[in-house]
């Protein structure tokens, strides 16, 4: 269930877990990644991958090997990220742009981060790093830090550049790729397609080609391991032939058809595999991608779970986008849809963004300056946590907080959730309750028998409605019948090597998190800001 983030480290580049970090592989070409920002010093690199139900990257840091730390600074954070210079995909997600405000707030004496913005020309790039960045209400925290020369601040600090991590060399020109290679010593890619039935084109070339990693277990533990084809993944799998049938497929199939067929065939291919669905899939091919072509790097892989609303930094209930959780919780909270396709005690294996953010520049400061091409692996997962989140207590939680502060007007109490362990009983289930809400709406529905409410048809509204949640159903499905949990030994041992001053500066130890009140008094509130007006930009 936890959606993989890549965290790239090296000497002079990383990588991290669902943040993107660039790397370079020796005697290959990466259509990915500008061969010219291979740096001359040593590499580590670092991979993150995104939790599934928004269960989604990669990142390159540079280190010096010069560089060492003490027993008494802990990891040597802090000596670390001065005067480094990063060079950031997927800029405008959610992960990347809390990891972004926190490399600014805890090293101001940073040097420059260059941001990969997708755009058609520079100006448009500029536009979007003022508009949903140096804007986003996320880095209120850093203005007020900064007061009056927040916004100048940022301004020397923040480059956008026009990039694409679906293009080749991410489509920079070789002089924009020379330069920058020149200047940033730290890469992190937070780049990935995170639908989990994307056309099945675009999912390769940017999760397999552009690596992040998703489990595909459902029920026990899940070792600290990285994936490899032959390994851990089918060796029958051979990503040139499925980049192959993806390509025969555009070229088979045009207009509306087109895109239904390319998600069909992703989760035809997934589910072959014994994949949930097409980005479980293809996140778990590009970590065998960097498994196989890494060389002599070193890399770190940085394995997030379901990534959620801040915890505490740069304050609580941060959320950017109806992600994860909140389309389970809308349903239920919004539409008044008391059933749900899943199991009261599956784990919801939920990490709050800033903890991820937090463990991934830890392991970028651990790993950057090491002489070692091993690959480590950190799952930042809470599964593991003594009193693990449950599927039922979400949504408990999310019911006690509902009747408080409802969704939308009514006067109608909210019904306990009702679970259901078969498709057919769940699509029954919603189809009565859709026909009853549409004769209730119509002053009719107290006075029918209740005999007669499998018998009503629906609207074409309700039909629709009830396709969409049918839907959302089966995607979520693998999810929602969760009884794995995820190894965290490696994420452990890196917080107990961090000083005091950097537990309470970069703490990420789940083991602090009280869910009753993360839940209720902190996601709950950030969907709601999200869903009306306040948007979390």
């Amino acid at each position: 269930m936890a959606f993989t983030h890549l965290l790239a480290t090296s000497s002079n580049a990383i990588r991290v877990n669902d943040v993107n970090l660039f790397s370079s592989f020796p005697g290959k070409t990466n259509h990915l990644l500008p061969r010219r920002l291979s740096l001359t010093s040593r590499k580590v690199q670092t991979r993150c991958c995104y939790g599934e139900t928004s269960l989604k990257p990669m990142t390159h840091v540079t280190m010096h090997e010069t560089e060492t730390t003490s027993v008494s600074d802990g990891l040597g954070i802090i000596r670390f990220l001065k005067g480094k210079s990063y060079l950031v995909t997927g800029a405008t997600g959610f992960l990347a742009k809390v990891l972004i405000e926190k490399l600014l707030r805890a090293s101001p004496e940073i040097g420059k981060i260059f941001l990969v913005i997708k755009a058609n020309d520079q100006e448009s790039a500029n536009k979007r790093l003022y508009d949903e960045i140096i804007s986003s209400d996320l880095f209120k925290l850093l203005k007020q830090i900064h007061g009056s020369s927040s916004e100048d601040f940022m301004k020397s600090k923040l480059i956008a550049v026009t990039g694409d991590i679906a293009q080749e060399n991410l489509g920079f020109d070789s002089e924009i790729a020379a330069n920058i290679s020149d200047e940033i010593d730290v890469i992190i890619s937070c780049a990935g397609i995170t639908t989990f039935d994307e056309r099945y084109d675009s999912a390769l070339s940017v999760n397999a080609l552009g690596p992040a990693f998703v489990t595909g277990k459902k029920e026990g533990k899940v070792p600290e391991t990285t994936l490899s084809i032959g390994g851990n993944i089918n060796s029958d799998l051979n990503i040139e032939f499925e980049l192959k049938l993806a390509s025969e497929a555009v070229r088979m199939f045009h207009g509306s058809e087109e895109t239904e067929k390319l998600k069909e065939l992703g989760m035809e291919r997934a589910q072959h595999y014994g994949w949930e669905n097409t980005y479980t899939f293809t996140k778990a091919m590009g970590e065998s991608v960097i498994h196989s072509q890494r060389g002599n790097l070193p890399v770190v892989i940085i394995r997030p779970s379901i990534i959620e609303s801040s915890y505490k930094e740069p304050f609580p209930s941060w959320l950017q986008g109806v992600r994860m959780t909140a389309p389970l919780i809308l349903s239920y909270g919004k539409d008044h849809m008391p059933h749900l396709l899943g199991d009261y005690e599956s784990y919801m294996d939920l990490i709050p963004v800033d903890m991820v953010v937090n463990a991934t520049i830890a392991a970028m400061a651990k790993h950057g300056c090491g002489n070692v091409p091993e690959i480590k692996l950190y799952n930042v997962t809470s599964s593991s946590h003594p009193n693990p989140l449950r599927l039922g207590e979400l949504m408990d939680f999310s019911q006690q907080y509902l009747r408080d502060s409802p969704l939308r007007e009514t006067t109608k109490d909210l019904d306990c959730v009702k679970f259901h362990s078969s498709i057919e009983s769940f699509t029954s289930s919603v189809s009565n309750a859709i026909a009853k809400q549409e004769r209730e709406t119509k002053n009719k529905g107290e006075e029918e028998e209740e005999e007669e409410e499998s018998h009503t048809i629906l609207s074409m509204k309700g039909k629709r409605k009830l396709k969409y949640f049918e839907s959302l159903a089966k995607i979520y499905q693998p999810y929602l019948f969760f009884q794995a949990w995820f190894d965290d030994t490696n994420t452990r041992s890196l917080l107990q090597g961090m000083s005091m001053e950097e537990k309470k500066m970069f703490g990420f130890d789940v083991r602090s998190i009280d869910w009753e009140n993360y839940i209720v008094g902190v996601h709950l509130e950030g969907i709601k800001r999200v869903v009306f007006g306040g948007r979390s930009s």
